[in-house]
């Protein structure tokens, strides 16, 4: 059947409280009843029964359902039907036709008026071209998530690009079936176009999908997630169709599988931040290349990063080194080639000469991943490889790039189905394929940067384009940001419950509905166990300066402060230190804060220098690996305040979800010269926060103080809408400048004294805490040190100054550890092992250092799935739906009545009832709100109520098997592209940081010196060698034994055809290269033999009037008179 407007969705007229509504589907015997959050499929007779009785009215005609959207809104949920209300066809390949979703109505389900506001911005989203689905004339749904060769293996849907896989739940939960009233979506580019070529009538098509799972607009969303997921990743499919005959070609683009982003706004430069140390990538870095050759086997990497350390393309530079010195790193990814073509420099000024040089270093790979074809159902070659591109938005460079590997394999395809007798079928052929990959081109780009791409065609197209990226990406990302995270999750993150559950259960249950996650979430203790922890938080106001080198003190350095100010606080203790209790185990975690990392001046409160902030993250790492190894996690800076967070190397694969924020008080919020930081971070099952504060100054300024503490603590926040009391442990250092209300001279006496008790009753920071003003719920350190504030500068004497400041603890480390669930008798915050400062003497501050001993929790998986079945039996059928026979069935007898009160009075004690409905058989359906109710009615099972009897059964009797298909949904359910694939090893994060020789401590920093050149290798036998003078130069062997991770401006790598200007500095690492497979799984040598292709020419293309340079492809014109061109640099 075509597809037309075959769904009709029908509302109760008149309700204002309870919604009721039916959608019917021409030529489906049955009906969807949505009524008080339940779906119920009831019989066609029993549907116009409920219209002709309750007024029913038509008020949507659609082409197809998406599904419903469950939105959190605050404790509520609140139901959206989505339907697909506009479409146009982009054409038919095989039995299926692909149609562009253009309009979109979400139909709120409880009729209240400012439901409408909450999905403006996703049915915009949805409503925007750039959705997909496919449909056959069976009216059955084709998945068009599946790759031609998936299909062909008889794989199940591809979770990567089945985007409304969250709105499907909500039927899977109530037994519908799926299949029957929604189509699958994916987001990406569709287009289908027929070439006549002789006698042959081939559909073409190139179909790109997104993936969803790591998913944003161009600044929001940028490198790797911690399951290894990229931003922008797209598989792109080349596809033809002849009769009986399938081929297709798959290519893939993703971001750099590193931590980094682009912050600030970004006009017409490409600032690049990496946002996570190089250790602390690593893990995220291999989970990506071992999900790559578990899904696609071999691949080849093409880096097309500038490599010019100078100019507006420094930090790509920075940015393509750290991902070669990464993939050096892991060994066990030696073999995937990465070979490096900086496009900007080879293609510049629209030359596509050289992309010869790109397809000569490849065309062995290209060959021996192949592509797919069959003929008549049966898979003749199957593709067993493919070619990984990325440029920094993997947008316009990847798609010149992308469109010249798929036009080379275009003639093998042509081959393959015998559409290669004649020169005029090939250029036909391509000219339509051109054209299609530009356009492809251009849809791409929208969902990423907003615009079509930049093709360096026309320069007022392209001017026009890149000033609308500029204030689309800066500007008004946000709202379509947030609109794609209530498409992928329905903001089931947005709450405490959904905060727990990320914690504690793996992604693919967490979209489960809130009464199961509430039962697993409370038996928490019975599937996980605490694994101890030692924090060191620190804090330190350096008085606006990088002071760690002393002229005056030179035997005084930060190892006194961060690593042995325990020892010395024994050494100058009274007490005899050989008794004192060994407290030496090894630091963990160090949070080291700074305030006044710079002067508080004008300039640098509108744009601070960073320069101090790497100079001290160098000096950090080097002094905290003194006797053994740390790494730096990620730091943030606002103005002066500075946050740095080390690990130990073997904490990072189990670290995720790190991210930071920053909060202005200054001014009134206006201004950075005070505020707070924040560093999060989940280890195991445990969510931490770090915050580094700077508090208004002066003696009497108490209120300002409490106020800048209110505001850090309410603004502070982390992605998924997480407050920063919403984390497990809180530990909180920085100036807090709260002073002690006494005489000066009466503190000094105090202090000689060493009376630290006495004073404290006048501590600003402890009178407000005990008033409940500030710091709620803290714990801090006995204090025991004199104040840290204001000394005279390399002077053991506190103020001397006409302002005569009174001495004060003004530098200080709290603790919040939060209560969860029932906490025993033996729950304390955490142990304080330690709370102290140290005798630096470079500012008018002490330094400050705090240690703790504190519990993570880290789940036993085992046991956790244990959990999960006895949790799935005891909350009862997810749809809360039983179906009652009474016995003898009821009349319209006043005795009847007195039955039906009973009966209603018995079962509103076993739960809150949703809706209680007659069915045409004469049995009773009733839908609980909670599983729970259900249990409790099938207690009722045989009793009598009145004289009669009821037997009570679920509707749905699988309802575990329903419950484990509704979670499995948001499993990872792609396979590989040759099903025999075997998954990569696992990851080995102790012998891969064992072959890391780090010899720069900090990955940004520019004055690092340079790393000498392991040998180069020869070349294997099947290469040519590497040639020095415009051939391609590329080292290929095993990996050396000490590889590095460093400073992507002090190690590079070599480039094809590298020209003087972008040539990388003489001594730096070569790229890993490696011959890749033979053959494909149950692919044989003879079957791979195709007819001979006619070798293709490409002449030169005369210079077009615009001046720009001669294109490589041949002059076939396109539809457009618009041959593919470079972005220009």
């Amino acid at each position: 059947m075509v597809l037309g407007k075959n769904l009709k969705f029908f509302t109760r007229s008149g309700q204002e409280v309870v919604s009721s509504a039916i959608l019917e589907q021409r030529g489906n015997q049955s009906s969807i009843l949505l009524e008080s959050n339940a779906i119920l499929e009831i019989g066609s007779d029993e549907a116009e029964r409920l219209k002709r009785t309750w007024n029913y009215k038509k008020t949507v005609d659609a082409y197809a359902c998406l599904g419903i959207l469950q939105l959190n809104a605050g404790q509520d949920t609140v139901l959206f039907l989505a339907l697909v209300t506009g479409v146009t066809s982009v054409g038919k390949i095989g039995e299926a036709e692909i149609f562009r979703i253009t309009q979109v109505s979400l139909l709120s389900l409880r009729n209240h008026s400012q439901d409408e506001e909450r999905v403006a911005e996703l049915r915009r989203l949805l409503s925007s071209g750039m959705f997909y689905f496919s449909w056959n004339d069976n009216n059955e749904t084709n998945d068009i998530t599946l790759c031609a060769q998936r299909q062909a293996n008889g794989a199940p849907t591809d979770s990567r690009f089945f985007w409304n896989k969250s709105f499907h739940s909500y039927f899977i939960r109530f037994g519908i079936e799926t299949n029957q009233w929604l189509v699958k979506i994916t987001c990406g580019s569709a287009e289908i176009r027929t070439v006549y070529a002789g006698h042959l009538q081939a559909k073409t098509a190139v179909i790109s999908r997104l993936s969803c799972e790591r998913v944003g607009t161009r600044f929001n969303v940028r490198g790797v997630n911690d399951d290894g997921n990229v931003a922008n990743f797209v598989e792109t499919e080349q596809l033809i169709y002849v009769d009986n005959q399938i081929t297709s070609f798959l290519q893939v683009r993703g971001s750099i599988p590193l931590f980094w982003d682009q912050p600030g706004v970004q006009v017409g430069s490409h600032k690049v931040r990496m946002s996570r140390g190089p250790e602390a990538s690593l893990p995220a870095f291999d989970r990506h290349m071992r999900s790559m050759k578990k899904r696609y086997g071999t691949f080849a990497i093409v880096n097309l990063l500038g490599a010019s350390l100078v100019g507006a393309k420094e930090g790509e530079a920075k940015l393509s080194t750290l991902f070669q010195s990464h993939h050096q790193a892991c060994t066990h990814h030696s073999q995937v080639p990465h070979v490096i073509f900086d496009y900007h420099e080879q293609c510049r000024g629209g030359n596509l000469k050289n992309l010869q040089k790109l397809l000569d270093e490849l065309k062995n790979y290209i060959a021996d991943y192949g592509f797919f074809h069959s003929k008549d159902g049966t898979s003749i070659l199957s593709q067993n490889g493919v070619i990984r591109t990325n440029c920094l938005d993997c947008l316009d460079r990847t798609n010149c790039i992308q469109n010249f590997f798929g036009l080379e394999v275009l003639l093998k395809q042509l081959a393959a189905i015998g559409a290669t007798e004649k020169q005029q079928n090939i250029a036909r052929f391509e000219e339509v394929f051109r054209q299609m990959w530009i356009n492809n081109g251009n849809e791409v780009s929208k969902m990423y940067a907003g615009t079509g791409a930049i093709q360096g065609g026309s320069k007022l197209i392209d001017g026009a384009r890149s000033a609308a990226r500029t204030i689309q990406n800066n500007l008004l990302d946000g709202g379509k940001q947030e609109a794609i995270e209530i498409l992928l999750s329905g903001g089931a993150y947005a709450s405490e419950l959904g905060d727990r559950a990320r914690l504690l259960l793996p992604a693919n249950l967490v979209q489960g509905s809130n009464t199961f996650l509430r039962a697993i979430c409370s038996r928490f203790p019975e599937y996980t166990h605490p694994v101890p922890l030692r924090i060191s938080a620190a804090t330190y106001n350096v008085n606006g300066g990088n002071h760690f080198r002393s002229v005056v003190y030179k035997n005084v350095s930060l190892a006194d402060w961060l690593l042995d100010a325990q020892k010395l606080s024994k050494s100058r203790s009274l007490v005899d230190v050989e008794e004192a209790p060994d407290n030496e185990d090894e630091v963990d975690i160090y949070a080291i804060g700074f305030e006044e990392m710079v002067d508080l001046n004008a300039s640098n409160i509108m744009a601070a220098s960073s320069e101090n902030a790497r100079s001290w993250a160098i000096e950090l790492e080097k002094v905290l690996s003194r006797d053994r190894k740390y790494g730096l996690l990620t730091s943030v800076q606002l103005v002066g305040v500075c946050l740095y967070v080390f690990v130990k190397p073997e904490l990072a694969p189990y670290i995720r979800e790190v991210s930071t924020d920053t909060v202005k008080t200054g001014l009134g919020g206006a201004a950075g010269n005070k505020g707070g930081v924040m560093i999060r971070f989940n280890l195991h099952s445990t969510s931490f926060a770090f915050v580094c504060s700077h508090f208004a100054a002066g003696q009497s300024q108490v209120k300002e103080r409490n106020d800048d503490y209110t505001e850090i603590a309410r603004n502070l926040s982390s992605p998924f809408a997480r407050s920063l009391h919403s984390h497990d442990y809180v530990i909180w250092c920085g100036d807090f400048n709260y002073r002690i209300d006494m005489e000066r001279d009466t503190v000094k006496e105090t202090i000689f004294e060493g009376d630290w008790p006495s004073m404290l009753e006048f501590d600003q920071l402890k009178a407000n805490q005990n008033r409940g003003l500030v710091f709620q719920d803290y714990i801090e350190g006995e204090i025991n040190f004199p104040p840290t504030y204001k000394y005279d500068l390399f002077s053991d004497d506190y103020d001397t100054s006409e302002k005569c400041r009174i001495p004060a603890w003004t530098d200080r480390v709290l603790l919040r550890r939060r209560k969860f669930g029932d906490i025993g008798p033996d729950w304390s915050p955490c142990k304080v092992v330690f709370y102290g400062r140290a005798e630096l003497k470079q500012s008018d501050h002490r330094p400050v250092i705090a240690t703790f001993d504190v519990d993570a929790l880290r789940v036993d998986e085992d046991a956790r799935e244990d959990v999960i079945s006895d949790v799935i039996r005891r909350v009862g059928p997810q749809d809360g739906t039983v179906e009652i026979q009474v016995i003898p069935e009821m009349g319209p007898s006043v005795a009847d009545d007195g039955f039906i009160n009973t009966f209603k009075t018995e079962m509103n004690m076993c739960g809150e009832i949703a809706v209680m409905r007659r069915t045409q058989e004469g049995k009773v359906c009733i839908t609980f709100k909670e599983g729970f109710g259900a249990l409790a009615a099938f207690k009722y099972h045989g009793k009598e109520i009145n004289g009669r009897t009821l037997q009570v059964r679920p509707l749905n009797t699988q309802w575990e098997v329903i419950t484990r298909k509704e979670l499995a949904l948001f499993s990872d359910t792609s396979l590989p592209l040759i099903p025999t694939l075997t998954s990569a090893p696992s990851f080995d994060y102790a012998s891969t940081l064992a072959a890391i020789k780090i010899s720069s401590n900090d990955p940004f920093n520019d004055e690092n010196e340079r790393q000498k050149d392991p040998p180069r290798r020869p070349a294997p036998p099947s290469r040519p060698q590497p040639v020095e003078n415009g051939a391609p130069v590329v080292a290929a062997a095993q990996p050396p034994t000490t590889l590095a991770l460093t400073n992507p401006l002090t190690t590079s790598t070599r480039t094809i055809n590298e020209s003087p200007e972008s040539k990388p500095p003489s001594g730096l690492a070569p790229v890993l290269k490696k011959s890749p497979p033979a053959n494909a799984p149950f692919v044989k040598d003879d079957e791979r033999k195709l007819p001979p292709v006619p070798p293709r020419k490409i002449p030169p293309v005369p210079a077009r009037s615009q001046g720009l340079s001669q294109t490589a492809f041949p002059p076939v014109p396109s539809r457009n008179n618009t041959p593919p061109v470079p972005p220009r640099a």
